[in-house]
């Protein structure tokens, strides 16, 4: 209990210090004094699959879990975004987003960060933890989903996404993500006017955000999730008690569609996005998981680029 005394006091520590800075870069972003990055690192495309020279079906943008610290990485090393590309060509796929940085400001690039890396790597983790709060927190929520959504918008038309145009942009999300994903949809809507279709995989969110301008959500989800399942008793907002939520409105549209991935966890090696777990009929979860992405995102998408 000795030994392990000074490594609770660093972690309580670094949980108020982090609890006090999380607010920071949204307030940055709110008064101006930095400018958004939108410049990407050498040799990272601003999107990828569907050729640039004429409309794609959709574009998908992925919004990774608390484990995203740079454009290029994401938690499974960009297994999930490689085999969607492979999987459905007709769409151009942005993964480069920022879900934790209001800034579009990459956590591992910066040098102080770089140096906690690689001496306290867990306080990477803890900051995007801290973000997704602050993104759920009445106070801020406005501000960082005004932030967020800007991001968003301004990559899709560095990939070539046209405002009007009709194409439909699906938002999918892993994880603390979904809390992103669904802050996003009001000011996608006002900048760009798309058809905006969300999947949640895992979805960890507060239920808060207004999903009016969303033409349908699909939730993936497992009886084994025990993090997803956290967020539905933590956050009032997803009682169905408080029916006026932007969460209750819309599973009373019928805007909400369940698909169950049992026996999928949130995370490790049986997790939904597991390239070595095992179904009964041969596939990975990997597999599972970018299947049933790709069917939903066929079933909605009409030719012609409009959602049904």
């Amino acid at each position: 209990m000795n030994n392990l005394l000074p490594w609770i006091i660093g972690l309580g520590l670094a949980l108020v210090v982090e609890a006090l800075l999380a607010r920071y870069e949204v307030l940055v972003y709110s008064v101006g004094w930095r400018a958004v990055t939108t410049e990407l690192p050498e040799g990272v495309p601003y999107a990828r699959g569907a050729a640039a020279d004429r409309p794609p079906a959709a574009y998908l943008v992925y919004l990774d879990g608390i484990g995203k610290r740079r454009a290029r990485d994401t938690r499974d090393g960009g297994l999930l975004v490689k085999a969607l590309i492979a999987g459905a060509p007709e769409l151009r796929v942005l993964g480069q987003v920022q879900p934790y940085s209001p800034l579009a400001d990459p956590l591992a690039d910066r040098p102080v960060w770089a140096w906690l890396r690689r001496r306290a790597g867990l306080l990477l983790f803890l900051h995007n933890v801290m973000q997704t709060f602050v993104a759920a927190d009445s106070r801020y929520r406005p501000l960082y989903n005004r932030a967020v959504g800007n991001q968003i918008a301004t990559q899709l038309r560095l990939a070539g996404y046209r405002p009007g145009s009709g194409i439909p942009v699906v938002l999918l999300s892993y994880s603390g993500g979904a809390q992103v994903a669904t802050g996003a949809v009001d000011e996608l809507h006002t900048q760009l006017r798309a058809p905006l279709l969300l999947i949640l995989l895992g979805a960890f969110h507060n239920g808060a955000n207004d999903l009016t301008h969303a033409q349908h959500l699909y939730q993936l989800t497992s009886a084994s999730d025990r993090i997803e399942r956290v967020g539905t008793w933590i956050f009032p907002q997803r009682w169905r008690l408080f029916r006026r939520t932007g969460w209750n409105r819309a599973l009373r549209a019928g805007k909400v569609t369940v698909h169950r991935l049992d026996p999928a966890t949130h995370v490790g090696p049986r997790s939904y996005i597991s390239p070595t777990a095992q179904l009964a009929d041969g596939r990975s979860h990997l597999d599972r998981t970018v299947d049933t992405v790709i069917a939903l995102i066929r079933h909605d998408v009409k030719p012609g680029s409009r959602l049904r």
